[in-house]
């Protein structure tokens, strides 16, 4: 099972110290976690995409060029990009930018997002997002597959014998996730046959079974699932728990179900603690429920000091991937 260091990139304080990193500190121990997620074993390493939030990462194709550079086999992909707030056209070059930078490395997953803020200050309505994030991702794949591209739409100036460059180098096109949990996205998924990336949410991953088992209906897809995570060798539970509490109070008006979230019942569903064993052993059991071929860890939440999330990343490069299932 492929693994990929997912990093949302809250900024928030140590709740501990009440201490937290500048942003531009903040925003190179990024970079360095990706350096040592390839160093510990990873396939790759996922940044997302957010605006006017705590979650300081606004555009993360410039982080993943910069990982390009003191890289030479991770996986660069988005996690996600909000497709409906682009030019497809613009993306189309940058993805085929970073995907000749690395050498053919280059992934995006794709989603609409969670944030109506985002949408009202993008000026998309909630009527359009959705046709609008379908109009753009058919576009994207012609962009990225064709030259000389005639195209009329909806939401976008038409076009007229466009090729965009670079072209990427991975054919036909550079991996395209379509990130989302619902019925009607992992029906458009299997409609472009692309692999679904299930969404990085707070809630217990068994919610996921029934549209992971309507998307397999129709075609033998990839799907992959995001999990919080963390590993150590004792104590993880007690050493976690406050940096969970802090992200879960945080990131629960988008991400949670609209519940109070209760840390212990976290615990024993959608965020995973523990030694390399029982973490492994947990994963696994996602990777059964749901036919998983990817897992994207998500370590770096809450203000976890940098020292400690480089250790569990480290940690489990080297006692929790090895366990896990092929």
């Amino acid at each position: 099972m492929d693994v990929y260091l997912l990093i949302l990139g809250d900024h928030l304080p140590d709740p501990r110290t009440g201490q937290a990193p500048s942003e531009p500190d903040r925003i190179r121990a990024m970079v360095d976690q990706a350096v040592v997620a390839e160093e510990a074993g990873f396939t790759g390493v996922a940044i997302g995409e957010h605006h006017f939030t705590r979650y300081i990462i606004s555009a993360p194709e410039l982080l993943l060029a910069t990982i390009a550079a003191r890289t030479s086999t991770l996986r660069l992909s988005t996690g996600v990009t909000l497709l409906a707030h682009h030019d497809p056209v613009r993306v189309a070059e940058e993805l085929a930018t970073l995907d000749v930078l690395s050498d053919g490395r280059a992934e995006l997953i794709v989603a609409r997002g969670v944030s109506k803020e985002t949408d009202d200050a993008f000026g998309i309505s909630a009527a359009d997002l959705r046709p609008r994030f379908h109009e753009y991702l058919r576009l994207l794949l012609k962009l990225l597959q064709e030259q000389n591209v005639t195209w009329r739409g909806t939401f976008r100036s038409p076009l007229e014998n466009v090729t965009t460059t670079p072209r990427p180098i991975q054919k036909p096109h550079p991996t395209l996730w379509v990130g989302s949990g619902s019925a009607a996205s992992a029906d458009f998924a299997a409609e472009l046959e692309l692999p679904l990336m299930l969404p990085s949410t707070l809630r217990d991953p068994s919610v996921y079974v029934d549209v992971v088992a309507d998307y397999r209906r129709d075609i033998r897809g990839r799907v992959a699932l995001p999990s919080h995570v963390f590993v150590a060798e004792t104590g993880a539970r007690e050493r976690w728990r406050p940096y969970l509490e802090a992200y879960a109070s945080f990131a629960s008006p988008w991400r949670g179900d609209g519940s109070t979230v209760d840390i212990d019942r976290l615990m024993e569903g959608a965020a995973i603690c523990g030694d390399p064993s029982e973490v492994a052993d947990r994963l696994n059991a996602q990777q059964k429920l749901l036919g998983l071929d990817a897992h994207l860890v998500l370590i770096d939440i809450g203000g976890l000091p940098r020292d400690e999330v480089l250790a569990a990343i480290r940690l489990f490069g080297e006692k929790v991937i090895p366990q896990l299932t092929a």
